[in-house]
């Protein structure tokens, strides 16, 4: 039985005010929003301690070191986050992780305070990040529960882009106290106590769920702890088979994952160019300022993704909208290739920012759809590992090529070769339609853009 009418039966604008209307999804979104405005201030604190301190010096191994040490709890904490995801109510995961990343990140700002940026400092930030993988993914394994298959295209589009804005706006609030109180590990400490406000909100906003609201579908599965770690090895590996099996999900992956390189080197660089070469490197506020910038334009382009996404799909067709931003972001690279400038970085941010959000968009939507809701979680987790894994190969070919400036004209010549030669692969293999009605691809055929697809 099909799940809705397709987007060419919907217009987008009433599916959006749809999805809107739905109490079970204003509250899941308003979850997120709270959580990644915390996230937004989280990172303003940590980047202003430790790339942006006038007692430390940004060079290209500590910051790919820093964001590697971001990343490593996402990549290896992933897949066991998803079977659990398939075990666990939801609901209860977003509660609870919310509530400990609040106290884990009080006592990181105890520690900047009293005992100083140090191995333990990391060590907290290294667990509060490994709790924030089962929130990111409960998140997005819960979302087709609170909304109807046939709208999920539109709900892809809103979510993570809202959240998106909402941790740039919690990040400019936490600039915007730094600001005021002044550059120090003390002002560092009070933005992090902001963030665990926003935590604290967050879970409060989960508790308006129902307890089993987010499934998974038959409710927690029970059993011993070694039962559990048996099944999340069994898990792994039958999720693994899941994706193999779904091409249009498998595929899906292969794209975003290539995008996330890309996007990782030119973060990195951003950092090092704004630290050291754009601005006077002694002038941190300087510095910082311009990288808010920067992102800041990256959020803006990430929010019209979100408003235009919906309509070029249904207008183009969800592969020729991703093989267009694919291109538009290869031209950036290319761009800033001949020369970086203030206007061409942030114009680039822009640009990149908005293809990263389109081509995002599309991959959730194909990915929500091709697999079933049993192995959801752990296809998300998985998702979300290949995500960050492509950040920390980033981190690696930083090391290697980007120069302490930032500069580094080779580097975005290359990102431009692969994001134009991902763009050419996906468009020229006609067997791995986005995403069929059996979830299987190889149709030749374009897929319904909103999500609409059999359930199983």
């Amino acid at each position: 039985m099909t799940a809705g009418p397709t987007s060419q039966q919907r217009p987008t604008w009433p599916a959006l005010r749809e999805v809107l209307a739905t109490p079970g999804y204003r509250r899941l979104l308003g979850t997120r929003l709270a959580s990644q405005a915390g996230d937004g201030a989280f990172q303003v604190g940590l980047a202003s301690l430790v790339f942006f301190s006038p007692e430390r010096a940004a060079t290209t191994t500590a910051v790919a070191w820093a964001f590697t040490a971001a990343l490593v709890p996402y990549t290896v904490v992933g897949p066991f986050a998803g079977v659990l995801l398939d075990r666990w109510r939801r609901r209860q995961v977003l509660l609870v992780a919310n509530l400990v990343r609040a106290v884990l990140v009080l006592l990181v700002s105890w520690v900047v305070v009293v005992v100083g940026v140090g191995p333990l400092l990391y060590v907290l930030v290294l667990v509060c990040l490994s709790v924030n993988r089962f929130l990111l993914a409960g998140l997005s394994a819960g979302l087709p529960h609170v909304v109807r298959p046939g709208a999920l295209v539109v709900a892809n589009a809103v979510t993570p882009t809202a959240g998106t804005v909402a941790a740039l706006v919690g990040g400019g609030a936490g600039y915007g106290v730094r600001s005021l109180l002044g550059a120090g590990d003390g002002s560092d400490a009070v933005v992090l106590v902001c963030a665990a406000l926003l935590y604290l909100g967050s879970a409060a906003v989960v508790l308006r769920l129902r307890p089993d609201q987010l499934g998974p579908d038959g409710g927690p599965s029970p059993g011993s702890v070694r039962q559990q770690l048996v099944t999340v090895s069994r898990g792994l590996v039958e999720g693994a088979r899941h994706v193999r099996e779904r091409r249009p999900a498998l595929d899906a992956l292969l794209v975003i994952g290539s995008l996330r390189t890309g996007f990782g080197l030119f973060t990195l660089t951003t950092v090092l160019l704004c630290r050291n070469t754009l601005t006077d490197p002694s002038d941190v506020d300087a510095g910082l300022a311009l990288v808010a910038t920067v992102f800041a334009a990256a959020g803006v382009g990430a929010g019209l993704a979100a408003v235009v996404t919906p309509s070029g799909t249904r207008r183009f067709g969800l592969r020729t909208w991703v093989v267009a931003a694919l291109l538009a972001a290869a031209l950036v690279e290319a761009v800033l290739a001949v020369g970086v400038t203030r206007v061409s970085l942030v114009t680039g941010a822009f640009v990149l920012g908005m293809a990263a959000q389109a081509v995002k968009i599309s991959v959730d939507t194909v990915v929500q759809t091709s697999v079933d809701d049993a192995f959801r979680g752990r296809v998300f987790t998985f998702y979300d590992t290949v995500f960050n894994a492509a950040f920390l190969l980033a981190a690696l070919v930083a090391v290697l090529a980007v120069p302490e400036s930032g500069d580094a004209p080779a580097v975005f010549a290359g990102v431009a070769v692969l994001l134009a030669g991902t763009a050419l692969l996906y468009r020229r293999d006609r067997r791995i339609g986005p995403g069929d009605e059996n979830g299987h691809g190889g149709t030749g055929q374009e897929p319904p853009i909103d999500g609409s697809v059999a359930r199983r």
